[in-house]
């Protein structure tokens, strides 16, 4: 009896032992499953801060310009006078 008592003991002790590292287990898979979503999250983060950014770089300093091309025909000589619509400045 002593000797299946010791056994008994030692059996529980493994068993509490395997169910230790089975929690520590389990527990280190749900901190590696939420630490590979907030990786994948900061990822799609950058990726989209990335693209955002070469967007606006390539906006920078784009700006549509009108031009005007005036030609008129002064039978007597006189100046040809153009006055442009944005600063109502006359140009000769």
């Amino acid at each position: 009896m002593n000797i299946e008592n010791k056994i008994n003991k030692i059996e529980k002790k493994v068993e509490k032992e395997v169910s230790i590292a089975m929690d520590i287990l389990s527990d280190y898979k749900k901190q590696n499953k939420r630490l590979f979503t907030i990786i994948m999250v900061l990822c799609a983060m950058l990726t989209s801060l990335g693209i955002y950014v070469i967007w606006l770089l390539n906006d920078i300093n784009v700006v549509e310009t009108e031009t005007y091309e005036v030609s008129q025909d002064s039978e007597d000589g006189g100046n040809n006078n153009f006055i442009d619509g944005n600063n109502n400045e006359v140009a000769n």
